[in-house]
C-alpha cells in the first residue's frame, strides 16, 4: 500500500512562512557585519565548497540544528546560546523556513530566514567567501 502524505511540503513551508519572519536580502546586507546578528548556513558541505558563503556565517548542516541548538545535547554548540538576532539561510529559503520555524519552537529567538536564500543573497551582489576550513 503506498504511503498517503498527509501534509506536504507545501503546506510545511506555507505554515513556516507565516509564522517566520524573512528578511530581505537589501537588509541582511546591512546586518552581515553587525555583531547582533549570526548568520547560519543550514547548506550540506558539498554546496559550501561549490558556492562558497555569507562571509562571518556559521554552518550548520540542516540535520544537526536541533542538536545544536539544545544546550542538554551533547553537541550543543555555544554559537547558539548569545542573545543575538539569528538569520536562517540555505539555497533557495526552503530548508531555512522550516529550520526557523523548528528553531523558534525550541526556544532560541530572535530568529528570521533570509529572503530567497544564499541564491538570492549572490545575485543581489551580496559579498560570498569561501568556506574555512
Amino acid at each position: 500500500m503506498p504511503q498517503q502524505i498527509t501534509k506536504g511540503v507545501k503546506a510545511l513551508l506555507s505554515e513556516a512562512n507565516s509564522l517566520v519572519e524573512t528578511m530581505p536580502v537589501e537588509d541582511a546586507k546591512q546586518k552581515v557585519l553587525d555583531e547582533n546578528y549570526v548568520f547560519i548556513d543550514l547548506r550540506d558541505i558539498r554546496e559550501l565548497q561549490r558556492t562558497g558563503m555569507i562571509p562571518g556565517a556559521f554552518s550548520c548542516p540542516r540535520g544537526m540544528l536541533e542538536f545544536w541548538i539544545d544546550p542538554d545535547s551533547p553537541y550543543h554548540k555555544p554559537v547558539f546560546n548569545q542573545d543575538k538576532t539569528y538569520v536562517f539561510y540555505c539555497a533557495s529559503a526552503w530548508r531555512s523556513a522550516l529550520s526557523a520555524k523548528a528553531a523558534m519552537e525550541m526556544g532560541l529567538k530572535p530568529v528570521v530566514h533570509l529572503e530567497g536564500g544564499f541564491s538570492e543573497w549572490a545575485k543581489q551582489g551580496g559579498p560570498v567567501v569561501p568556506r574555512e576550513g
